[in-house]
């Protein structure tokens, strides 16, 4: 096996914002393969994340962006377990680009489940009619209309949403990744967007 240098180390850190002796240990078991390295860590953050669901969170921040001209400002509210998380660099910045990735991509709500039913009735019956105008018969429509919604909420909810920082990417997984590195749970509890001219 490789003997795992301080220059792997470093880079698998820039690329993961992870902790040394993670990085080092995820090196290791991983035999010192990078790719394989960030998807190790990738998963133990979503360990950690699962392990932490449950965990009040009752500290955090309400960070506000406004994009350049001014005609989008967004807020929206982070909650962490602690005064002492909610106050570090990396979960300030954090905030501060889900606010920023909020301007970009309009997302209706923060999960599927908070969607509003209106709009979830109002897109299944647009589907509906789009697939009976292909003269699917009901049964066919009714799941070909399940699958658009499915993709509906996938572009349009901010955890399922592609992190505009990085594609490949999900918002959900930024955010298990940032669980793992600090080792608090972490929950987006709202957001509110703002354009101009629109009600």
């Amino acid at each position: 096996m490789s003997t795992i240098s301080a220059t792997m180390v470093k880079e698998l850190r820039e690329a993961t914002g992870a902790g040394m002796m993670d990085c080092k240990e995820a090196l290791t078991r991983c035999g010192g393969d990078l790719q394989k390295s960030i998807e190790f860590l990738r998963k133990k953050g979503l360990a950690t994340a699962k392990k932490r669901a449950g965990r009040a969170t009752s500290a955090g921040v309400i960070c506000s962006y406004v994009h350049t001209g001014g005609k989008i400002g967004v807020m929206v509210e982070v909650n962490c377990e602690t005064d002492f998380v909610a106050k570090t660099d990396a979960f300030q910045e954090f905030a501060k680009n889900m606010a920023m990735h909020v301007a970009a991509t309009n997302p209706v709500s923060v999960r599927p489940e908070d969607v509003p039913e209106e709009i979830i009735a109002k897109e299944k019956e647009i589907y509906k009619a789009q697939a009976a105008e292909l003269g699917k018969p009901d049964p066919v429509a009714e799941k070909i209309a399940e699958g658009k919604l499915n993709k509906f909420f996938k572009d349009n909810c901010l955890l399922t949403q592609p992190y505009v920082r990085d594609p490949n990417l999900t918002v959900q997984d930024v955010l298990n990744e940032l669980i793992g590195k600090i080792g608090e749970n972490i929950t987006i509890r709202r957001f509110v967007r703002y354009q101009l001219g629109e009600e």
